[in-house]
């Protein structure tokens, strides 16, 4: 087929990057229309293009951040429209940022930005089932145009491999963008916990809890952390190869609580043994003890435990990496999203495969 790809991320980005390589392996021309950063500036060229190139391709598939286009894209063209909506602006904006308290009039714009995409596009692609659930509860839709497609990462960039470095520590690994989610509070009680054990961790990345973050490390007086800025996608994977053990997430909010995330398929793409909190999306894929090591949300203390009993057996550690890898390779390949894509295509063209 010929798809235009039309997302509001540029072509590095990780979600516009994978779909990108989905696409292209699965032998289809893909038309792109993407923005040069992230800014909102960039949609009103974005739509002109689109109006121009949509009447050449067969499908339109729209991709995150989507919201504020798809809508529009109806407008101009009744192509098909498979929006790949990842994340809900509802759900990031009041129960992670707190931008807007639950009933709040601006509450209801964020929403009406998730259920209008949701109106306009043929079928909408969440991560989990329990999301779907979710999204059909808050929404008030039948949620037939939904489907469940697991999060994948570059498995060019992320697979295992001998570690660049080993230390005689146990290391433990984060990286993410310091939302509220991810608890990043937490790891560092837990690793003050561990700091007479053997133990070291490496935290990776910046965002929004960071200062407030800092400020905790720096009066914990942390002795085992080490702090690294961002880095590009293939050296994040270097240092992920150091480590013993990869974490998710820890937070207590309610969007702690709807997502899988892509650190999660990271960790068991790097074929390591993962902690994360336990929800119920991560137990779509992973099941505590045998893929995944799973703990209460906002718990430093049941993280510490976790970590010491990692680090205490390696025959479980060992267990969780293996089977969570062939999780990895049975759900979250670049292949197994670009077979459920062209599903999707064939669905909202009317065309069926043998």
């Amino acid at each position: 087929m010929k798809i235009l790809y039309v997302a509001g991320r540029e072509a590095s980005y990780s979600r516009t990057r994978i779909i990108l390589r989905a696409l292209t392996d699965m032998g289809h021309e893909v038309v792109t229309v993407l923005p040069p950063d992230r800014s909102f500036k960039n949609y009103p060229r974005l739509l002109w293009q689109t109006l121009l190139a949509a009447p050449r391709c067969d499908v339109v598939l729209t991709g995150f951040y989507g919201q504020l286009i798809t809508p529009v894209i109806r407008l101009l063209t009744w192509k098909p429209i498979v929006f790949d909506m990842y994340i809900t602006t509802y759900d990031t904006m009041v129960f992670d940022r707190a931008k807007a308290k639950e009933g709040s009039f601006m509450a209801w714009v964020y929403g009406l930005s998730d259920w209008l995409s949701y109106k306009a596009a043929n079928i909408s692609i969440l991560d989990s089932q329990h999301v779907i659930e979710h999204f059909k509860r808050t929404f008030k839709v039948d949620g037939r145009k939904l489907r469940r497609l697991f999060l994948a990462v570059d498995d060019k960039a992320i697979y295992p491999r001998p570690p660049a470095e080993k230390s005689s520590d146990f290391l433990v690994h984060f990286h993410g963008e310091y939302t509220p989610f991810h608890g990043v509070r937490h790891i560092l009680r837990a690793a003050k916990m561990l700091e007479n054990e053997g133990v070291k961790f490496q935290i990776v990345g910046k965002g929004i809890t960071y200062e407030e973050d800092m400020k905790l490390a720096k009066e914990l007086d942390l002795k085992n952390v080490r702090l690294v800025d961002s880095v590009p996608y293939d050296q994040l994977a270097v240092l992920m190869s150091n480590a013993d053990v990869c974490l998710g997430i820890f937070g207590e909010n309610t969007r702690a609580s709807l997502v899988m995330t892509n650190k999660v398929i990271e960790g068991i793409g790097m074929a390591k043994p993962l902690i994360t909190q336990r929800n119920a999306p991560v137990q779509e894929l992973l099941r505590h003890g045998e893929s995944v090591y799973l703990v209460d949300a906002a718990s430093p203390q049941a993280l510490a435990d976790a970590v010491r009993t990692l680090k205490n057996d390696p025959a479980l550690c060992q267990r969780i990496a293996d089977n969570g890898y062939q999780a990895f390779k049975d759900h979250c390949a670049i292949q197994k999203t670009g077979e459920a894509l062209q599903a999707m295509f064939d669905e909202v063209t009317g065309k069926t495969r043998t």
